[in-house]
C-alpha cells in the first residue's frame, strides 16, 4: 500500500461503534399515519358529523311520520253520538230548571196575593165591625138622626181606609163622560149639566192608581128637544 493510499484511509469516517461511546438506537420507519390508525383530518371529521345530523333528522322524520300511522282514526259517528249525549244532558237541565223556577215563581206569586187580601182585610174588617155594630143598634134605636150620623161616620171610615189602600174613587157628576171610565146606561134631558156631561150616578166606580177597578154607572145629560142644541143634534 503506498503511502497516499494510507493518507485518504485515515481521513474516512470509521464505521467501527467505538467500545467506550454509548449505543444509539436505530430509528425504525413507521408506517403512515393513516395506515396506523391516526385520527381523521379536520374535513373527515365535519363529514362525519353531518353524517351523524342526516342520520338523526331521517330517523326523526320517520317517528313523525310513523306517528300518526300508529294512531287509531276517530270515528265521527261516535263523536256525533257523545255531542248528542252531552246537549240533550244540557237541554234535560234546563228544562229542569226552568220547571223549578216556573213552580218558584207560581208560589211566590200566589204568597204575595195571600198577603195583600190579608193586608185588605185587615183594614177592612174594623169597617165591618161598626156596621155590625150599628145595625145591632138600629134594631132599638128610637133617635134615626143619631142612627144617620153613626153610619155617616162608618161611611167616612171607609173612605179613609180606602185611601190608606190608594184606592180612589172616580169623579162623575159634572164631569165630562168618559168612557174609560164611565158606563152610560140612560140620557136625561137637563139644562142643569151641559151635553155630555154627567148629571146622576148610579153607581160608584173605583180605580187602583190607573187601573180601573169597576167603571161608574152614569146618567149623561142632553140637551131638551125644543132647545137650540137640541135641534142641532136631532139635524
Amino acid at each position: 500500500m503506498s503511502e497516499e493510499e494510507r493518507e485518504a484511509k485515515s481521513q474516512r469516517p470509521s464505521t467501527t461503534p467505538d467500545a467506550g461511546a454509548e449505543a444509539r438506537p436505530t430509528p425504525v420507519s413507521q408506517p403512515p399515519r393513516s395506515e396506523r390508525g391516526a385520527p381523521a383530518s379536520h374535513d373527515q371529521s365535519a363529514e362525519a358529523a353531518r353524517a351523524g345530523e342526516v342520520n338523526r333528522d331521517g330517523m326523526g322524520e320517520d317517528e313523525t311520520e310513523a306517528a300518526p300511522m300508529d294512531a287509531e282514526p276517530a270515528d265521527p259517528l261516535a263523536e256525533a253520538q257523545a255531542e248528542a249525549a252531552k246537549l240533550r244532558d244540557q237541554l234535560l237541565r234546563t228544562a229542569a230548571d226552568f220547571d223549578n223556577f216556573r213552580k218558584r215563581s207560581r208560589r211566590e206569586m200566589e204568597e204575595t196575593q195571600r198577603k195583600a187580601r190579608e193586608d185588605m182585610l185587615r183594614e177592612l174588617l174594623p169597617i165591618f165591625d161598626n156596621l155590625e155594630r150599628a145595625a145591632e143598634h138600629a134594631k132599638s134605636a128610637t133617635d134615626v138622626q143619631a142612627l144617620s150620623q153613626g153610619i155617616d161616620l162608618v161611611m167616612r171610615q171607609f173612605v179613609d181606609t180606602l185611601g190608606r189602600l190608594q184606592v180612589e174613587r172616580v169623579a162623575t157628576v159634572g164631569q165630562p163622560f168618559d168612557p174609560s171610565l164611565h158606563e152610560a146606561i140612560q140620557h136625561l134631558e137637563t139644562t142643569e149639566y151641559p151635553a155630555g156631561a154627567v148629571a146622576h150616578e148610579v153607581q160608584a166606580g173605583y180605580r187602583v192608581g190607573e187601573r180601573l177597578v169597576r167603571p161608574a154607572l152614569v146618567v149623561v145629560a142632553k140637551a131638551p128637544s125644543g132647545s137650540a142644541d137640541g135641534a142641532g143634534e136631532t139635524n
